[in-house]
């Protein structure tokens, strides 16, 4: 399972004695103990870019810049075992929040991390059973750099031409893996000239604000 690749759909199912501690603690739950597993990305703990696009958000306010409508569609996209969608769930909790990974057994931890905090408006999906997912009015997501340049642009076209009116996603890229280049081609007619604004820089990364053309 040590060599398992996070972005695989072919992973064995997820076995109880295979959970481990993560040192995450979502806002306003702190006695609870998240669990990842081997073949999940930073499946121990927050990763770097995570940590800094949570931290960036924060400073929009103690919403995170999260709207207060009840039942708006709030996206983790590349959930791994939950953090941005937890986090949108307990900042939001009238809210729906789907949680999306190609990985079920990303989506297993979610789903797992999600009853243990008692966050009931979280769902998780695979890609596949997303289709019909629209008006999304707000989409977080570290998104998976190293699938190559085209598969990715095909990801974010696909997940960003869902966003409703009015809407935005935030992304954090590595200033080394593409941040400043995709926050080009996003506002480019090839990316679908949408809107990028750069929130905030840190530890190597670039928080990326993008809205509909």
């Amino acid at each position: 399972m040590s060599q398992a690749h996070y972005f695989s759909q072919d992973v064995p199912p997820l076995e109880p004695s295979e959970l481990r501690p993560v040192d995450f603690r979502v806002l306003g739950h702190a006695g609870v103990q998240l669990v990842g597993a081997a073949g999940v990305f930073s499946h121990g703990k927050l990763d770097l870019g995570t940590k800094v696009l949570l931290r960036t958000l924060a400073r929009l306010g103690p919403s995170y810049g999260l709207p207060a409508e009840p039942g708006a569609l709030l996206l983790d996209l590349g959930c791994g075992w939950g953090p941005l969608a937890l986090t949108m769930a307990a900042l939001r909790p009238t809210a729906r929040v789907v949680a999306v990974d190609t990985n079920p057994r990303a989506l297993a931890l979610t789903k797992l991390n999600a009853a243990n905090l008692g966050l009931d408006n979280v769902e998780v999906a695979a890609p596949a059973d997303a289709t019909a997912l629209t008006g999304i009015v707000r989409l977080w997501s570290n998104p998976p750099i190293r699938i190559g340049k085209a598969a990715l642009h095909e990801l974010l076209t696909t997940w960003l031409d869902r966003l409703a009116p009015g809407g935005a996603a935030e992304l954090v890229v590595g200033r080394n893996l593409g941040a400043d280049p995709l926050a080009q081609w996003l506002g480019s007619p090839g990316g679908g000239a949408r809107g990028v604004t750069r929130r905030g820089s840190a530890k190597g990364y670039r928080v990326l604000s993008v809205t509909p053309s």
